[in-house]
């Protein structure tokens, strides 16, 4: 279970990006985190992984508290995809940065070995095990991203945009692998439709704040309520009436 307690934030005293905002994700959940540039998705995202900490509340990932005593065993449960797959896939190759990880973790390389060829099966994959990551289209760049977070085994993943820049094929891919992925997962995107057919549950943010938390097309097919924080309806719901 992961939860934000009355989570506040500020860049600046005096000027909170975040404000006293509260919601918990039961295992298993795939929830999306939508809201207009600026809104605080990114400060949210940031505060999971312990790069930034709150200024008043506190977040737990499954009962540990994200704070400075505690990042190696919380970060050990969270894997994030990268919005640009360029500043995750940083080895020479494929193989290389999905390993890279495990074995930093003290996990054996036979072990390690093993995990590689299931995760690379489990996503289709394999023809790319050995090639180079500047030699991959961004749609396999993208998908290699996400075999790298899955080799680490993380309880809870985190996807900041995880359909920018994809081709129809390639994002059809991606929605179908989130689809299959057991984990908790917290998704951050502008990409409404991908939201609509991933997530079971959508939090909105603006100003810092929750303004909207439930169920996805409740919150998605609510016109006025995402026009009125600076949103519009997904594209296969324009035009849907009750």
């Amino acid at each position: 279970m992961i939860e934000f307690k009355n989570v506040s934030f500020s860049y600046e005293k005096g000027k909170k990006v975040l404000d006293d905002i509260s919601f918990v994700i039961e295992p298993g959940e795939t929830v999306g985190l939508i809201g207009a540039n600026g809104a605080g998705k990114s400060t949210i995202m940031k505060i999971f992984l312990g790069l930034l900490f709150p200024t008043d509340g506190a977040v737990t990932v499954d009962g540990i508290t994200v704070d400075k005593s505690h990042l190696s065993e919380v970060r050990q449960k969270i894997g994030f995809v990268l919005q640009n797959s360029d500043n995750q896939m940083f080895m020479p190759t494929v193989y290389e940065d999905m390993i890279f990880g495990p074995l930093n973790y003290g996990i054996p390389k036979d072990e390690v070995e093993k995990k590689v060829d299931a995760v690379l099966a489990e996503l289709d994959l394999a023809a790319i095990k050995n090639r180079h990551n500047h030699k991959i289209s961004g749609g396999e760049k993208r998908m290699a991203a996400i075999a790298t977070v899955l080799c680490m085994e993380p309880e809870v993943i985190l996807m900041d945009e995880p359909s920018t820049a994809l081709d129809p094929v390639n994002r059809r891919t991606v929605i179908n692998t989130i689809n299959k992925l057991p984990q908790t997962k917290l998704i951050a995107s502008h990409d409404l439709d991908m939201i609509l057919d991933t997530c079971d549950r959508v939090i909105l943010i603006s100003n810092g704040k929750v303004v909207a938390d439930g169920k996805t097309l409740d919150i998605l097919k609510d016109k006025e309520l995402l026009e009125s924080n600076r949103m519009e309806l997904p594209f296969c719901l324009q035009g849907f009436k009750e």
